[in-house]
């Protein structure tokens, strides 16, 4: 069952990425190829050492890549991110969907947003967790420090939660018991960032 699943994922997205290029290609048929986007997107396909293969690692990219594209211009950029996204997020056994979704509502994808409590970068960390799980010189501003930090934090909710995605997502904000704050997630979740 779990093959035949992943098989059809497969085709899907085999067939998703065909029609991307194909409109690409069709749209500009008096340019060649932009060998940059293509070099970009190799480097970042084998510097990606969080997915099960390399045509995983491609998709999910190519995929993830648009759609954030209109909040991260530089393409390099933007690969790098979602990179760290999906390797932090695999790390513990987060979807990075979720974690994507998470990052939209709390920053938007800003990597120095501070909020009005005081909370840091994409995964709004509050510093008092430098001295909980850290190291008090941590950078909350650097992405890989604060993806790590955000991950591990949701990761230990979702466990003490036995699951329940909504209640560990309420206990990251600090708002357990409202699901005003989840109900935002879920819905940059399906309308943004699920897999289709």
């Amino acid at each position: 069952m779990k093959s035949i699943n992943r098989l059809s994922i497969l085709i899907y997205f085999t067939c998703l990425l065909f029609f991307f290029l194909a409109g690409q290609t069709l749209a500009s048929t008096q340019e060649k190829p932009d060998a940059a986007l293509r070099q970009l997107l190799k480097e970042s396909i084998a510097a990606s050492d969080s997915f099960q293969d390399r045509f995983d690692a491609e998709v999910w990219l190519l995929d993830m890549s648009t759609r954030l594209e209109d909040k991260i211009k530089d393409t390099r950029e933007r690969l790098q991110l979602l990179r760290h996204i999906h390797y932090e997020a695999t790390r513990v056994n987060l979807s990075p969907q979720i974690v994507l979704a998470l990052i939209q509502v709390e920053s938007n994808f800003d990597e120095y947003a501070i909020s009005t409590a005081g909370a840091r970068g994409l995964m709004q960390i509050m510093p008092f967790w430098l001295k909980e799980i850290g190291n008090v010189d941590d950078n909350l501003f650097n992405i890989r420090t604060n993806l790590r930090f955000g991950c591990t934090i949701l990761r230990y909710y979702l466990d003490k939660e036995k699951g329940n995605i909504t209640r560990a997502l309420a206990r990251y904000n600090g708002s357990l018991g409202s699901y005003r704050y989840t109900s935002k997630i879920f819905r940059a979740l399906d309308n943004d960032w699920s897999l289709r």
